[in-house]
């Protein structure tokens, strides 16, 4: 969620500053401003690009700055663990930086999809029904979370449980 936040308020900054100066009477104000603005809403293609490209980059920044702030390695090396075949203090550290970029990736491209679905599924769609990517994220969220609650209610219970 927290790339999205982002990505989207830094997008939406422009246009709303520029809609303030498109009823300028200085016609170059008026011009630059209009361009802007209809560069930087929703409806432009060129801001469902650069949302996908800043959601992407958004989620390598704000996992590197959880990563960094856990300092995994250290507490690794600390509690006397260690990943078998690496050795502890930088390599460690390395490996689990080299496995990080490489699942932020996976997940980065993925958050990028779900954040341009609305734009990717527009002609789809009824004119009336909207679907937002923070929307998609929450509901699934929830879903998950009360599935993980309804389980772990039954395997208290001793029942099997109904996901297997």
């Amino acid at each position: 969620m927290i790339p999205l936040i982002f990505a989207q308020s830094i997008l939406i900054f422009p246009g709303v500053i520029a809609s303030y100066f498109v009823f300028s009477q200085t016609e170059i104000v008026k011009s630059i401003a209009t361009v802007v603005s209809t560069t930087f809403s929703p409806n432009s293609n060129l801001y469902w690009i650069l949302y996908f490209l800043m959601v992407i980059g958004f989620t390598y920044f704000y996992t590197d700055v959880i990563f960094r702030q856990q300092n995994l390695p250290e507490n690794l090396q600390k509690q006397g663990g260690f990943i078998p075949g690496i050795r502890p203090g930088k390599r460690t550290a390395d490996y689990l930086n080299g496995v990080l970029q490489r699942i932020t990736l996976v997940g980065a491209v993925f958050l990028g999809l779900v954040a341009i679905l609305p734009w990717l599924v527009r002609d789809v769609r009824n004119a009336d029904m909207l679907i937002t990517s923070t929307g998609l994220l929450i509901v699934v969220g929830v879903v998950l979370d009360t599935m993980k609650q309804l389980e772990a209610q039954l395997l208290m219970r001793h029942y099997e449980g109904f996901i297997r």
